[in-house]
């Protein structure tokens, strides 16, 4: 694994410990202040715009049991300045992936999209390669 993956999971990490310790200040401080960001949180309209997505993460880390979650299973992409980690985020009542992108500010990853819904593991495939 390269330094470059390494950092883009860490800032992945990043993420999920804000998350989980229900951390808005650190939650606030890796989405990029420099690029427009974007989320889409199961089961919501998309959200845009840095006031919008703070907002939400804000009421959301207000909430209970958030910290019950789990994040596995993370792969870095990388490209030119941007990156995207997919994971697994699991909760007692189900499975989510999740689609992390994000881009270099100032020698940091920082978040600008956010999207996580409902998976299909392995095992429950119809076995068929149909997209829609």
């Amino acid at each position: 694994m390269t330094d470059r993956e390494q950092s883009v999971l860490a800032a992945n990490l990043t993420f999920y410990d804000a998350f989980i310790n229900n951390d808005y200040a650190a939650m606030e401080a890796l989405w990029a202040a420099h690029h427009d960001v974007t989320v889409i949180h199961p089961g919501w309209e998309p959200l845009r715009g840095h006031r919008a997505v703070l907002d939400s993460w804000e009421r959301i880390l207000a909430g209970e049991g958030v910290n019950s979650m789990q994040c596995s299973e993370a792969s870095a992409y990388l490209g030119d300045g941007m990156a995207f980690v997919i994971c697994h985020e699991t909760f007692p009542e189900g499975e989510l992936v999740a689609t992390n992108i994000f881009t270099l500010e100032h020698d940091d990853w920082k978040m600008i999209h956010h999207h996580s819904g409902p998976a299909v593991s392995a095992g429950t495939r119809s076995g068929t390669d149909q997209v829609h």
